[in-house]
């Protein structure tokens, strides 16, 4: 294990975290997708750079882009390490160069246009990852894989269903897992012809017949060498160029994980995947005392609870909850209940105040008033809902947009400090 953990303290790590997440509007409307609030007190960024920290993985560039502000804050506040251990966080923004006038325009052209960097640190293999994933995952065992294969490249993959392989990478594999082919996206039937896995190969894996197709976790592991190959091009995106071209010219390797993995890319994924905390024996805990997940310290006061009823709920710290009946929900840091009930929501809370020169006089404080019914819900932070006011989606529908409000999926979503007068019906 010490060889392996030698081995993994050279990988350097590179996090994508500029993309623009418009299927996750209006929650990235004013903050990159990686900043997006978790489980009540966490940020999305702090998955993949804890894992990385757990798996002694401790050189993590993050690539930021898009609405990067709040990222560059939380990361900066975050993560800190000694002056004696070659350990960092390091911010890597988009920027114009003499060399380079374009914003990067996809996943593989935010690495090349920080290659000149990547490169000039020392080590051989370089771990891409995403920054709007769930899961616990320790990346040594997919360095012992990617090392007893002598592989160029190893990519991490999963078992998927069929309804859900046409929003990702599949890949077909042999026997020794190397990858024969990867088509990204494939939504028909014709893109997914004989993709599908092998019956020998599945009984091997243990892979059940509910799930006949591999699926790409966008989480690739190269040689450095290789990737500076790869990129000496004009292709700029991972999964539907870089891996695609480099099957046929290079050894790509797979690595299995079966354990909790969620790809935080739509309101509704956001949505169950907070829902699936909450229920009993969770699939997937942040509060693992083996494998903790690290955010930003706030040193908030305990919750205060008086007269409530809470079951099947997260309560992050500072929250204040008076008379109030709280059902399958997660509520976040400085939340503010007053006679509310609440069923299946994710609540925010409250961070930064807002200033008071634009909050109109008869506007409600933050949280949320007495009388008021939240069901199948986000509310973002700092949102101010009066009394009385119905967050339901009283008609059932898909899609819709009002004031201070949306509804995505079936979901009605609040946006960050909206005003929601007393009476309301949404």
């Amino acid at each position: 294990m010490k060889e392996l953990n030698d081995r993994a303290r050279d990988v350097i790590v590179a996090v994508l975290g500029g993309g623009q997440g418009s299927r996750l509007s209006p929650l990235t409307d004013e903050r990159s997708k990686p900043a997006v609030p978790i489980a009540g007190k966490y940020r999305l960024i702090d998955i993949p750079i804890s894992n990385a920290i757990h798996s002694e993985m401790r050189r993590i560039l993050v690539l930021t882009q898009f609405n990067s502000t709040s990222l560059h804050r939380h990361i900066n506040l975050t993560y800190k390490f000694d002056q004696f251990t070659p350990s960092y966080v390091q911010i890597l923004a988009a920027q114009q160069t003499p060399d380079n006038q374009t914003w990067y325009m996809g996943t593989a052209d935010a690495i090349r246009q920080n290659l000149r960097l990547i490169a000039g640190v020392p080590g051989d293999l370089v771990l891409i990852l995403s920054g709007d994933h769930m899961y616990r995952m320790d990346y040594r065992l997919m360095l012992r894989e990617h090392l007893d294969k002598e592989a160029d490249i190893t990519i991490g993959v999963l078992p998927c269903s069929e309804s859900e392989i046409a929003d990702f990478g599949a890949v077909r594999v042999d026997g020794d897992g190397r990858i024969m082919e990867f088509r990204e996206k494939p939504a028909t039937p014709e893109d997914r012809q004989g993709m599908d896995v092998d019956p020998e190969l599945m009984e091997k894996r243990g892979i059940g017949s509910e799930r006949p197709y591999i699926a790409s976790m966008g989480i690739y592991l190269f040689r450095k060498k290789t990737l500076l190959q790869c990129l000496d091009s004009d292709l700029t995106d991972f999964g539907r160029d870089i891996i695609p071209a480099c099957v046929g010219t290079h050894r790509v390797q797979s690595y299995f994980f079966d354990d909790y993995w969620r790809d935080i890319g739509t309101i509704r994924s956001f949505f169950e995947a907070h829902m699936d905390m909450v229920i009993p024996n969770p699939p997937f805990r942040f509060n693992d005392p083996d494998w903790p997940f690290y955010t930003r310290p706030r040193y908030l006061p305990a919750s205060r609870l008086d007269n409530c009823t809470l079951s099947r709920t997260m309560l992050a710290e500072g929250a204040i909850l008076t008379d109030s009946h709280v059902e399958e929900a997660v509520l976040g840091i400085g939340t503010r209940l007053h006679g509310v009930k609440v069923k299946r929501a994710l609540i925010m809370g409250s961070g930064l105040q807002l200033q008071s020169g634009k909050i109109p006089k008869w506007a409600p404080p933050i949280g949320i008033g007495t009388g008021t019914v939240v069901e199948n819900a986000i509310i973002d932070k700092n949102s101010r809902i009066g009394n009385n006011v119905q967050v339901i989606n009283k008609d059932g529908v898909q899609e819709a947009e009002g004031g201070g409000w949306v509804i995505r999926d079936g979901l009605v979503v609040v946006r960050r400090g909206a005003i929601i007068p007393d009476n309301t019906i949404i």
